[in-house]
């Protein structure tokens, strides 16, 4: 399949966005299609190329503590999670901010009405620190989006990963009351 116009232009501005120096070295298509056959998925465009062509992520950003790799988890994840289902799909198509919900949930119950926003079809894309974590979502109807995901709910950002990358790159603050 040929890359449309537009899918060419988007991997021209990812591989801009980053400096070669600063890029991890590309996983190659063999590893990509080894790590969706191995989750039973296609990876959105254009995070799927850039992966196999330009770059495993990238320690300068975007976000705050660098782009990881696709089949990585920020150091702050922790052990104690229950394993990922990334072809489980991803449950939400509108922010939930579960912290300024209810507040009868014990921690147990929380924690399990908000596992699959964390670990169902999404791939980690990195952290900001402190349980803040940018998604990738890779199963269901939000498919190619991003979302930021932190212990207080979760919030979709912007259409996709290119338009991520050249806001990031661009220096422009992730939420307009950060300016």
């Amino acid at each position: 399949m040929r890359p449309t116009a537009t899918r060419i232009a988007e991997l021209a501005r990812l591989a801009t966005a980053f400096e070669p120096n600063t890029r991890t070295p590309p996983l190659g298509w063999r590893a990509v299609l080894a790590f969706e056959e191995e989750h039973g998925l296609v990876l959105p465009e254009p995070y799927r190329t850039f992966g196999a062509e330009f770059s495993d992520g990238c320690p300068s950003g975007p976000p705050h503590y660098g782009l990881i790799g696709l089949a990585d988890l920020p150091p702050d994840w922790g052990t104690h999670r229950p394993p990922r289902e990334l072809a489980t799909p991803f449950p939400l198509t509108e922010a939930w901010h579960w912290d300024a919900e209810d507040h009868s949930l014990t921690d147990a119950e929380l924690d399990e009405a908000t596992h699959p926003v964390h670990n169902h079809g999404s791939v980690v894309l990195g952290t900001d620190g402190c349980g803040m974590y940018w998604h990738l979502v890779v199963t269901g109807p939000e498919r190619g989006r991003i979302w930021f995901i932190a212990s207080e709910g979760a919030e979709p950002f912007g259409s996709g990963f290119a338009d991520w990358v050249a806001h990031w790159a661009a220096g422009r603050p992730w939420w307009p009351d950060e300016g």
